[in-house]
């Protein structure tokens, strides 16, 4: 059975950060695993994504903020987020893609408030 599970999540203040971690368990061979978000009343959009390859892509909204990292031997990836912004809130979720299946994590709320 296929886990994909976050932790990190929680408040911040702007200009703060945070770091989001990922695992997922009962898969192998992941092609890309990746950071996604949606806030109130918005589509989920990628935030972050690595490759098997090592290839790294990231929202325009977030480059040069946030760093996505992932260890493969441990199907684990992270996120840590930088100078934080208010509309950064938003539920996060990891995904782990193996061609043609994805696989979620059930989410986790980031919240940056003063």
């Amino acid at each position: 059975q296929v886990q994909v599970v976050e932790s990190g999540g929680g408040l911040a203040q702007p200009g703060g950060s945070l770091r989001l971690s990922c695992a997922a368990s009962g898969i192998f061979l992941i092609d890309i695993m990746g950071w996604y978000r949606q806030a109130p009343g918005k589509q989920r959009e990628l935030v972050a994504s690595f490759t098997s390859g090592g290839s790294t892509n990231y929202a325009n909204s977030v480059k040069g903020r946030f760093t996505i990292s992932r260890d493969n031997g441990k199907n684990t990836v992270y996120l840590q987020m930088n100078s934080l912004k208010p509309e950064d809130t938003a539920v996060y979720y990891c995904n782990a893609h193996r061609n043609p299946f994805d696989y979620w994590g059930q989410g986790t709320q980031v919240t940056v408030s003063s």
